[in-house]
């Protein structure tokens, strides 16, 4: 079981990632967006650095994923199509320009073509108040003075995802929303390994089904 998980800004990915890494006692991918160099440089121009930093984004996660393409079970904290969506909201923004967004497909379509699919693609929900609650707790000094980005973050990102899965014809049974709260909470995380392992089998059974 490959699991990608995906969700805004604050929404928990990186928390979830590690529980069911831990529970599942299979390996992580970090994403290492937040360990990036380039990150700071963003946040301080995105016009400036929007393109140089989402491609080197893609240039590390690729790695990441590249040296684990292998693995049978594995729990990914992001997946090659959450930077699509950034680059999509940069252009909707009007801080990525056409010609640079076009480059930024190319550059990760290269990359998608290298790497087995994921079986699963989860989708963290949250309402929006909890995703700005989530980002004051974690006090990151790049977030802070950010309020504007993140507001338009949060209103556009559904919309946007959907369009990428369209665009990249995610099969609807691959994704699973999932809808979460406080994940250190035994009972919700039990419900939420539930969710996962139910659609889990549900696309084994699939499987087996079209292989006869």
């Amino acid at each position: 079981m490959r699991i990608g998980i995906i969700g805004p800004i604050g929404s928990g990915k990186s928390t979830l990632a590690h529980l069911l890494a831990t529970y599942y006692h299979v390996p992580l991918v970090k994403e290492p967006v937040e360990s990036s160099p380039f990150l700071p440089l963003f946040y301080a121009n995105k016009e400036q650095f929007a393109l140089i930093s989402q491609n080197a984004f893609y240039g590390e996660l690729f790695l990441s994923m590249w040296e684990t393409k292998d693995e049978p079970f594995l729990i990914c904290d992001s997946t090659m199509y959450s930077n699509l969506v950034f680059t999509e909201l940069l252009k909707k923004e009007k801080i990525m320009n056409d010609e640079e967004v076009d480059l930024t497909y190319k550059i990760a379509d290269a990359h998608m073509k290298l790497l087995p699919d994921l079986d699963i693609h989860i989708v963290l929900v949250r309402d929006e108040d909890s995703l700005f609650s989530n980002v004051k707790k974690r006090s990151r000094v790049l977030e802070k003075g950010q309020y504007d980005y993140l507001k338009f973050h949060y209103k556009n990102y559904s919309e946007v995802l959907s369009f990428i899965f369209n665009k990249y014809n995610v099969p609807k049974q691959k994704i699973l929303y999932l809808k979460v709260d406080d994940m250190f909470d035994d009972l919700h995380f039990n419900e939420l390994v539930r969710q996962i392992e139910e659609r889990y089998q549900q696309l084994s059974y699939q499987q087996q089904f079209f292989d006869l």
